[in-house]
């Protein structure tokens, strides 16, 4: 694998490894920083690690009532409590999309190269905290699995896949297929059961019912973040120019200078977002939004009310 050119328009395993220092601000459990946006008015909107049973026993006089077995109570006749211990890890998924559709960027990265530093970022901190880390890498005609797991060779496998799937983009690149979003997120929902942490790192394209129905179920037994990866050139669209945009293998020609055409393309992006916020509000699935226009790092540090590491 040959070393990128451009860290903006591909990234290598090495600039993935090297995002680890700077992750160690960050925080995906459930105590976050007040200006964080996982933090919700009341209590934080990621539930963290659950909680195994391990015993029954006695009650004593100071334990808590609200864990009394009642069914048991009623059986033997005499108080017993139920005894949990909480789990030392949970199985955290990172969902990264390095589709054609991600091989874009009017200012400063590739859609593909913010979302694998933000992916990479994630896993290193996520993988700090004890936490199991596996992913999910999905490209035009390939999905390559990672199943959680709490080791630094399994991090590097996935990290490894992130690095690989993004250098395979290119302008002339053609995929004889087209995996859609729903494709990988049915598969996580059949890795992560419940408990976990998903996340994925995607523009969205193609978001339709079967997606919300997808993440509502995995939501409902685990703490899920969308990461949406965007580009401004929608709001910067030349009103004298003829455009020529390519999936690298159609061609088509865009005449900006008709109102009627911008405002249309206007018009496409912002029902995509409108159903995706209209989703999450009515799911509590939060969102981190992220530019290709900015550096990847400080977007996460100011979303996640972190400070930066101070050299």
């Amino acid at each position: 694998m040959a070393p990128p050119s451009d860290p903006r328009i591909a990234v290598d395993l090495p600039h993935l490894q090297g995002l680890q220092r700077q992750a160690r601000p960050l925080s995906f459990l459930p105590r976050q920083p007040v200006r964080s946006i996982l933090n919700g008015r009341h209590a934080s909107k990621l539930k963290g690690r659950g909680l195994n049973f391990e015993e029954l026993r006695h009650y004593m006089p100071g334990d808590d009532i609200r864990t009394i077995d009642w069914k048991v109570t009623a059986r033997t006749a005499s108080p017993y409590i139920r005894v949990y211990t909480e789990e030392r890890d949970r199985a955290a998924m990172l969902v990264v999309d390095q589709r054609m559709s991600m091989f874009f960027g009017s200012v400063r990265n590739m859609k593909s190269v913010t979302a694998a530093e933000a992916a990479a970022i994630a896993a290193h901190r996520i993988r700090a905290q004890g936490d199991r880390v596996g992913g999910i890498v999905f490209t035009d005609d390939a999905v390559i699995e990672h199943r959680p797991k709490a080791s630094p060779r399994a991090l590097h496998r996935f990290l490894g896949s992130v690095a690989q799937a993004n250098m395979a983009l290119h302008a002339g690149r053609q995929a004889e297929t087209r995996i859609a979003l729903n494709t990988p997120l049915r598969a996580t929902e059949r890795i992560v059961r419940s408990g976990g942490l998903v996340m994925v790192f995607s523009d969205f394209d193609a978001w339709d019912e079967a997606t919300e129905k997808s993440l509502s179920r995995m939501a409902r037994r685990n703490d899920v973040i969308l990461v949406t990866v965007s580009d401004p050139v929608l709001d910067t669209l030349p009103e004298t120019a003829q455009l020529v945009v390519s999936d690298g293998g159609l061609q088509a020609q865009i005449d900006t200078r008709s109102g009627e055409t911008r405002a249309a393309l206007r018009s496409f992006a912002a029902t995509r977002l409108a159903a995706m916020t209209d989703f999450c509000t009515r799911t509590g699935i939060p969102i981190l939004p992220l530019s290709a226009a900015e550096d990847t790092l400080p977007q996460l540090l100011r979303l996640m009310g972190a400070r930066e590491m101070r050299t």
